[in-house]
């Protein structure tokens, strides 16, 4: 599970899609948002409108400019005037990115069990820096480190892997070098496709510790040797 879905982290994009709004006025955005906000019902189109198509950072200069005209906190406000999966997405978008992160991986690890794909999408696919953000948080409202907290609640291989992510020592290097992404591909195949069964100390060492660009060049070296993605391959074996 935790190879195949790492993969899938990896591969999903970058955060932050939204470009910033050119002319932005946080001052103009908070004072619109407030009004959409007053009285009985919302104007859900304005809310969206402005919410969606503006950057985090400028998200969070609304939050700011919003608190400072109303003394109080937009969040507070969207949770007063929403509600349901419509409320968690406007949430959402005006939480600072590490502190979201941080509850969510909160929420993962709450009750019986955890919430495996969660984890594995967070730290597998944010920064070293973005990591360190969110273990400082984590550590800010509960005084616990985070990875005695995750060590605790998981175990085996995934745990392994999980762990070595939240440490956030990946690469971070942004050139190339085919031929290790080769080698890798090589060592990669050899722990899995050559053998009864998945070594997954090889897979671990690789998948949680080499820079994203060279992840992405060892998967498409992994199907110049095999002829199969290493996803689909790993999805065999789960």
């Amino acid at each position: 599970m935790l190879t195949g879905e790492c993969i899938c982290a990896l591969q999903s994009g970058e955060r932050g899609t939204i470009k910033p709004k050119a002319n932005f006025n946080a001052e103009q955005d908070a004072a619109a948002l407030k009004k959409a906000l007053e009285g009985l019902g919302t104007n859900e189109k304005i809310v969206i409108e402005i919410l969606t198509t503006r950057s985090s950072a400028q998200r969070q200069l609304i939050c700011k400019a919003y608190e400072k005209a109303t003394s109080r906190t937009l969040v507070k406000d969207l949770k007063g005037d929403t509600s349901g999966n419509f409320e968690d997405l406007l949430v959402a978008l005006v939480t600072p990115p590490a502190e979201y992160d941080c509850h969510e991986v909160m929420r993962a690890m709450k009750g019986a069990g955890t919430k495996d794909k969660v984890l594995i999408e967070i730290f597998a696919s944010r920064s070293n820096q973005q990591i360190k953000d969110l273990s400082d948080i984590y550590f800010k409202e509960t005084k616990k480190q985070l990875t005695a907290a995750l060590e605790s609640e998981v175990s085996g291989d995934y745990s392994k892997a999980l762990l070595l992510l939240a440490l956030g020592k990946r690469d971070e290097s942004t050139t190339v070098d085919v031929n290790k992404a080769r080698e890798d591909a090589k060592t990669l195949y050899n722990a899995g496709e050559k053998k009864w069964g998945t070594d997954e100390s090889k897979f671990i060492e690789i998948l949680c510790k080499k820079s994203i660009p060279h992840l992405r060049q060892t998967v498409i070296e992994y199907k110049n040797i095999s002829g199969k993605t290493l996803h689909g391959k790993m999805l065999q074996q789960l």
